[in-house]
């Protein structure tokens, strides 16, 4: 019976995603680019060998993973002190969970044109602070060693509300009779953050973890919109790549198998993401 309820969610999903992926592998297996007269002709896998040989790919690759990974980590910290406060009862809570949720709300493109204004130089508040202390010009969009930690801001700024929402929801499902008890047993609140809290909010932590993991690796708009890519392609994400190789370049061809290398290493990533977290479970056990 609950198989056929959920019948309709899963057709809708293999449709959404399902159908653009099968098409996606089909079209990474052929030549489509203005010398083919965009017509698709197999091409016996040279796509991947090329995407294999390709540096550009891989330091994207790199350079997408480490974007992903520093900004969903800070994600998930703020989030849990923000998800933390925001469980406590106290006047005007109502009005600043609903003022939290504003950046995630806001249209991506719009705070990432606000962010490129922040770090502009030399117009930016940032670079006018510089001067007021009269420190040098940071030339923040314009450095290749700091300009992706400005993009890693803006996404930090986003979507911290996104994961705090998640773990506030984690927070209202823990009975407080266990909290009551704990105090009762001489429980300190510190320790009951790491003995009742924190565990019984597994769940919802790799629930975000894996949803902003995945949106993280893909993102698109912030990097076109904030430096385009630079400098010097620093900041360039697999997904831009893809997209400058299908409407820049027109091969679309090879802009799929961009797509479907990147999902093969998002896929690997979440399924490392699962194993460590279920190993360090099976841990937990065996130590108690």
């Amino acid at each position: 019976m609950i198989q056929l309820l959920l019948l309709p969610a899963i057709l809708l999903v293999g449709l959404v995603f399902g159908v653009p992926l099968i098409r996606y592998a089909w079209l990474s297996l052929h030549a489509d680019s203005v010398v083919t007269g965009l017509v698709a002709i197999p091409n016996n896998g040279a796509n991947w060998l090329r995407l294999i040989n390709d540096q550009r790919f891989w330091q994207d690759a790199i350079q997408t993973s480490r974007f992903a990974v520093v900004s969903v980590g800070l994600e998930l910290l703020i989030a849990l002190a923000i998800a933390l406060l925001l469980d406590q009862r106290w006047r005007g809570r109502g009005v600043v969970r609903a003022a939290t949720l504003l950046p995630w709300a806001l249209p991506t493109t719009v705070m990432a044109l606000g962010w490129r204004w922040i770090f502009n130089t030399p117009y930016g508040p940032i670079e006018q602070l510089a001067k007021l202390f009269g420190l040098h010009t940071l030339n923040i969009l314009s450095n290749p060693d700091i300009t992706w930690l400005a993009t890693v801001v803006g996404d930090v700024w986003k979507t911290t509300p996104f994961i705090a929402l998640i773990l506030l929801a984690g927070l209202q499902t823990i009975p407080e009779d266990l909290y009551e008890a704990f105090r009762l047993e001489g429980g300190k609140p510190r320790a009951a953050l790491f003995r009742i809290t924190l565990p019984l909010l597994q769940p919802y932590v790799l629930l975000g973890l894996l949803f902003r993991l995945a949106q993280a690796f893909g993102v698109f708009d912030l990097i076109q919109v904030m430096t385009g890519g630079g400098p010097a392609s620093s900041t360039e994400s697999l997904a831009l790549y893809s997209y400058i190789n299908a409407m820049r370049f027109l091969d679309f061809g090879y802009s799929a198998t961009i797509m479907i290398g990147s999902f093969i290493l998002l896929l690997l990533a979440c399924i490392l993401v699962w194993a460590i977290i279920q190993q360090s479970r099976i841990l937990k056990g065996a130590l108690k």
